[in-house]
């Protein structure tokens, strides 16, 4: 990958015609990525737990962009019911999709479960964006340069996957929880980059990740001492805006260049802040078994499996 240090949101080719689903679209990376997508043309389905957030973030982006091409449907990734009922509304309506975001996340919040009963941040910031991929293949098959982009963060570099407590049930962590929700995201990522590329698959599996960038993530969910370092301290110090954290994702989505398989991350100090550049995935999460392992898992807790059709 060249230096694209210079690389910004102006740099989009034309997306008329092509249609996205982000996740957590309504917010921060998710409306940032929305924004830009909208103003390069593409049809853009904002996917969000909460519709009357959403339709205020579509208000917004139509008043700035007349004309501009928006659906807002509902989406709680943390309820695998939610997931699947999404998935079943957008076939209906949609006869491809050509791009799948995966970027709503939750950070550091007090153990909780899921409906399912799985850790709140696994369950939101994996499990459902792994469901919700496997029961868009298909859609995503039929797409034109189709590509699923899962963001993950810089944090992944910092977890492992405790297989023997995904619950936390004996020892939980807010933010070592969230690490783990992120290093699932990179293991997934490129696990899929290599079952696509195996079966001749026309879709690219991309990860990226923001940096540090300031949003209601750090200031929503995480308690007590996280909230004060990353929200209160951190994000007026030393975070940049969505619309810069964004541009990782948006590159991954959308630049001719990008590769299936790639990171891109922020080219700046410690992958902090910058232009979008290609990074390098922890050898943790590059393990096959590692890969494997996760995948399996997760097929039998969702109980999505995946059927990756070749190029029609």
């Amino acid at each position: 990958m060249t230096n694209q240090r210079q690389w910004t949101a102006e740099q989009i080719p034309d997306q008329t015609g092509r249609v996205f689903v982000v996740t957590g679209a309504n917010s921060g990376l998710g409306l940032a990525t929305t924004r830009a997508l909208a103003r390069r043309g593409g049809h853009v389905i904002l996917a969000v737990r909460d519709e009357e957030k959403g339709r205020r973030a579509a208000a917004g982006i139509a008043a700035e962009q007349p004309g501009a091409a928006l659906e807002v449907r509902h989406l709680d990734l943390a309820d695998l019911d939610s997931v699947r009922a999404f998935a079943e509304k957008l076939h209906a309506d949609h006869a491809r999709l050509d791009v799948l975001v995966n970027n709503a996340g939750l950070m550091a919040p007090p153990r909780t479960l899921s409906a399912q009963g799985h850790e709140l941040q696994f369950a939101c910031n994996h499990l459902g964006h792994f469901a919700l991929t496997g029961l868009l293949l298909d859609l995503l098959t039929a797409g034109r340069d189709p590509r699923v982009v899962t963001v993950s963060s810089v944090n992944h570099r910092k977890a492992h996957l405790r297989f023997d407590d995904l619950t936390g049930e004996r020892s939980y962590s807010p933010m070592g929880f969230y690490n783990q929700s992120k290093f699932a995201n990179a293991v997934f990522g490129q696990e899929l980059h290599l079952r696509l590329a195996r079966s001749g698959s026309p879709i690219r599996s991309l990860l990226a990740h923001p940096g540090y960038t300031a949003t209601n993530l750090q200031t929503s969910a995480p308690i007590g001492l996280w909230r004060l370092v990353f929200g209160t301290i951190g994000n007026p110090l030393l975070a940049q805006p969505p619309a810069r954290g964004a541009l990782p994702q948006l590159y991954a989505a959308t630049d001719p260049a990008a590769e299936g398989g790639q990171f891109i991350g922020p080219d700046g100090m410690a992958e902090l802040r910058g232009g979008p550049t290609r990074v390098q995935l922890c050898p943790a999460a590059a393990d096959r078994g590692t890969g494997r392992r996760l995948w399996e898992l997760s097929e039998r807790l969702t109980g999505v499996r995946f059927v990756i059709p070749a190029r029609a």
